[in-house]
């Protein structure tokens, strides 16, 4: 009796596997790309994120189902190995979610580089340039994971308290603000733009709304798992919708059009500014550097961790379940490729890949639960849907940013090429030396 008591004692409950998914959802995705969905959507930002939280929540059905029926660690990993096999398709479909989450470390790099002189503007200081704050902090979250995963726990759990209390408390002012701001009338109809740059811009955002997939991997800890699994993605996904809504309205409402554009990279800062001065302009700025630090580090362990899982499952060489330093070594070279890529890509593009990435990869797993609709006792039409959503979105997200931003687009073509290719050249290679 003692010991069952001891298992349920570290079983997750409903409301940590809630926080996990709020957790992983407002990282450091809302303070990177609120600015360039207002550049996209303008009045229409509250729908683009109303568009992006919808195609999420048809998506979280899906993962919600194949959770229950196949509870690993591995989460999608194991979603796609059970759809295809340990095949070319899946492994590359695997690696694509690798490097999308380095992609994602770049994002939130790149915000922080953005937000961090601010904060030293404001303290009088002299200023460097974005891309050495957002290399200095990749490896100093480098080296915490290096040290301990229990400090990483730790940052994560303290930074969702603190994110979301200042976001909340953001909320509250800025919507009173509202009231007496003449900018108000930028939400009007006629300040939105045309249904396909909503979608776009919804699209190109939706990188804010991924995180959810991470309760994906704490399945199999959940407690009373047929409850509280589907609970813990639909409450978290909802509350996540209204929370970027109602920013979305806030922001929109208390700056014009051209200060928002001017403050492109650390707009939510600029937003508070109207109703409270510089603390406002501070404490947001503070805000976005605990998030997008503990996005990095979180996200760092989750990709070495993703990179191990994809190794043992056969689908990248076994070097990557080797360790290095008591770390898997998939966290050292996950470091490097964020690097390289912080330091040499725009944050649009950046954003555009993560985008594509995930669209294609939730697409995939929204697929997957249809075809097992029976066997994971799900609505066979929701996940149909999410797979038809999130197809018509990548296609349109392509097309649009092609004319838009065509550096983003390729890179996000070259990086799905390049899994597959990878792919193919490694089991190639390894059939020729089983012979």
């Amino acid at each position: 009796m003692k010991n069952t008591k001891n298992k349920n004692n570290e079983k997750i409950q409903l409301r940590e596997a809630i926080a996990i998914g709020i957790g992983g959802m407002v990282g450091g995705g809302i303070f990177a790309v609120l600015g360039l969905a207002v550049s996209l959507a303008k009045g229409g930002t509250p729908i683009a994120f109303l568009i992006a939280g919808v195609l999420a929540l048809f998506t979280a059905y899906s993962y919600s189902k194949l959770s229950q029926a196949f509870p690993d660690k591995g989460g999608t990993v194991r979603f796609v190995n059970e759809g295809f096999g340990k095949t070319i398709f899946s492994g590359s479909i695997n690696n694509l979610l690798w490097v999308s989450y380095v992609i994602m470390l770049g994002l939130y790099a790149s915000a922080f580089g953005s937000y961090a002189p601010n904060l030293l503007e404001i303290t009088g200081r002299y200023s460097l340039d974005t891309h050495l704050y957002s290399s200095a902090i990749i490896i100093l979250a480098t080296a915490i994971n290096y040290y301990s995963v229990k400090v990483v726990s730790k940052i994560e759990s303290y930074a969702v308290v603190i994110k979301l209390i200042i976001l909340i408390a953001f909320i509250f002012i800025g919507g009173y603000g509202l009231f007496e701001n003449p900018n108000v009338t930028q939400l009007a109809f006629s300040n939105w733009e045309t249904p396909v740059n909503l979608l776009t811009g919804g699209m190109v955002i939706f990188v804010a709304y991924e995180g959810f997939e991470l309760i994906a991997n704490a399945a199999p800890d959940i407690k009373d798992p047929k409850k509280n699994i589907s609970k813990a993605y639909l409450y978290s996904v909802v509350f996540v919708i209204v929370l970027y809504i109602i920013i979305a309205i806030v922001t929109v409402g208390s700056l014009p059009f051209s200060e928002i554009a001017k403050a492109e990279d650390y707009v939510l800062a600029e937003a508070a500014k109207p109703l409270l001065g510089k603390i406002g302009f501070t404490i947001i700025t503070v805000a976005a550097l605990i998030s997008t630090f503990s996005a990095i580090n979180a996200s760092l362990y989750g990709g070495s961790r993703v990179s191990f899982e994809i190794a043992e499952d056969d689908e990248l060489p076994s070097e990557f379940t080797r360790q290095l330093w008591n770390q898997p070594i998939g966290l050292f070279i996950t470091a490097i490729l964020t690097l390289i890529l912080t330091n040499t890509m725009h944050l649009e593009s950046i954003s555009t890949a993560g985008s594509v990435g995930f669209l294609l990869i939730f697409a995939i797993v929204n697929y997957i639960a249809f075809r097992f609709s029976k066997q994971i006792k799900a609505n066979k039409m929701i996940p149909l849907l999410g797979c038809l959503f999130c197809s018509i979105a990548l296609v349109t997200l392509i097309l649009q940013q092609f004319t838009a931003n065509k550096t983003g687009v390729i890179v996000s073509l070259s990086v799905i090429v390049m899994c597959f290719l990878i792919e193919y050249i490694y089991k190639t290679l390894e059939r020729k030396n089983i012979r």
